[in-house]
């Protein structure tokens, strides 16, 4: 090869990349070209989008927050994939989510938690008919088991037994209470979705919580982010993302087994929990199929029943408890009134709330500043919508930011400050605030609501009945948190001394 023709090859080597480089930068900026009266935001680079502007994912909400500022409560981010709308204080959220409600109500399409869901199974990621039928399904089935009402507080009480029992066998020692809490709430939904409790020493249960933990810890990997972004790509690929399936996998395997176990020895004459209703439901609506009821859309709501009951309120004990330790003043004056109230030779119940507007101030508060959700799970426009001077397209994803309802500084005196008078009048009684939003609103509000609220009151009552909390050797404790899918505490150890 001459000199020339090797320059030659070079140059339209080079010219290749040049036009495939101008190519890609092209169909990129097309792509996601803002449309018109879209929500301003911050300048975005190709591919990777506001990357730039983001300087700690764990601390996203904040980040949002600054943007806020500069661009008003709507604004539009993006990380190399689509572009998302973010929400920000409590009357804009409020106007969306509830008096445009049904204009987001859907969920975009993505890989939630599960490889297999990208279908749009289960609860948590389905959206159109198929979510309406199965949440009023769930919603009716749960209710029925005693969601909301006071026929399941003898098994909460139950729980809160065995709970106490493992604190005590601690002996006032130093331990990390994570397992302790998650497998005591874990148990109150699996009575209702799997019929029965598993004993705190069962292997395979422990395993199995672990597994979830472990799994929803990854959800903040960057290498999920990347999956998430580019599911086309690393669906084919080996690497670190798959971890999280191989998670999931285990966790979705033990349920599966459970549903099998069930449908071994179904009785349609005497449903035993949700379980075997969705069983029921499977041969009354075989003809409705767009309604989701099959095998393995009853394995992942069972799924997402069993994840979303676990690891919401048993992440609020946790900040609860560290919250105690580190206001023992506020500890005191707990106990004081549910000595007052209960006393010592009964367990707390949910009638006593009534009488107790100090302990339930406190749990309030401890639900707000713990922001368990502070980003809220997304959701997508089912049509173009009007909000103030811009227009949300259809499909377009949404997030009304949780973290800026209840640390609005328009709506709480002292946002910022763990501050349990938030929601207390001037007479000492429990007032609700409307900004008090923790399990979300609108269409999509958390549908295990009423649950969470009995199962804080009763465990919290309970263990601060029975226990003083401290830390070992007196060391203050740290409120830092870390950012998965819901916002934890730093894992600690506690001193449960008996009262």
């Amino acid at each position: 090869m001459t000199v020339l023709a090797y320059l030659l090859d070079l140059t339209d080597i080079k010219s290749v990349l040049l036009f495939l480089s101008i190519f890609v930068l092209l169909f990129d900026y097309l792509k996601n070209k803002p449309p018109k009266n879209f929500p301003p935001g911050p300048r975005s680079l190709p591919f990777i989008g506001h990357l730039h502007h983001q300087t700690d994912f764990s601390k996203v909400h904040l980040e949002f927050a600054k943007f806020a500022e500069i661009y008003g409560p709507v604004f539009h981010f993006r990380l190399f994939g689509p572009r998302l709308v973010v929400v920000y204080g409590h009357k804009v959220v409020r106007e969306l989510y509830v008096n445009q409600g049904d204009n987001f109500a859907d969920r975009p399409t993505g890989i939630p938690f599960h490889e297999d869901k990208s279908g749009g199974k289960g609860l948590i990621s389905s959206t159109g008919y198929s979510w309406k039928q199965q949440r009023r399904f769930a919603l009716h089935t749960l209710r029925n088991f005693g969601l909301g009402k006071r026929s399941l507080e003898p098994s909460i009480l139950l729980e809160c037994r065995y709970l106490n029992e493992a604190f005590s066998n601690e002996q006032g020692k130093a331990f990390n209470p994570q397992w302790l809490i998650n497998n005591a709430v874990s148990n109150i939904i699996c009575v209702l979705v799997f019929g029965d409790r598993f004993v705190y020493t069962d292997e395979d249960f422990q395993a199995l919580l672990k597994n979830t933990n472990l799994a929803v810890s990854l959800e903040a990997d960057i290498w999920t982010q990347l999956y998430n972004m580019f599911p086309w790509i690393f669906r084919r690929i080996p690497g670190p993302h798959r971890k999280i399936f191989i998670t999931w996998d285990k966790v979705i395997t033990f349920v599966r087994d459970k549903v099998e176990d069930h449908r071994a020895d179904y009785d349609p004459s005497n449903p035993r929990d949700y379980i075997d209703c969705f069983l029921a439901e499977i041969e009354k609506r075989k003809d409705d199929k767009a309604a989701g009821f099959n095998v393995e859309n009853l394995c992942f709501c069972t799924f997402d029943l069993f994840i979303a009951g676990t690891e919401t309120t048993s992440t609020t004990l946790l900040w609860a408890l560290l919250y105690m330790m580190k206001y023992p003043e506020i500890q005191r004056k707990v106990q004081e009134e549910i000595d007052r109230v209960v006393g010592s030779s009964r367990q707390p119940s949910v009638a006593d709330r009534e009488n107790m507007p100090y302990t339930d101030a406190v749990i309030h508060e401890i639900q707000r500043v713990g922001n368990i959700l502070p980003l809220n799970v997304t959701r997508s426009a089912t049509q173009d919508t009007q909000v103030g001077d811009y227009v949300i397209p259809k499909g377009t994803m949404v997030m009304g930011i949780l973290y800026s309802i209840l640390f609005d500084e328009t709506e709480w005196e002292t946002p910022h400050t763990f501050n349990p008078d938030h929601f207390l009048d001037a007479e000492c009684k429990f007032r609700k605030r409307e900004a008090f939003l923790p399990f979300s609103l609108g269409a999509r509000v958390c549908l295990g609501e009423q649950l969470a609220r009995m199962e804080l009151f009763l465990l919290f009552t309970s263990l601060l009945q029975q226990f003083s909390f401290s830390t070992p050797d007196g060391a203050e404790p740290s409120l830092e948190s870390k950012l998965s899918v819901t916002n934890c505490p730093q894992p600690y150890q506690l001193c449960a001394v008996p009262l």
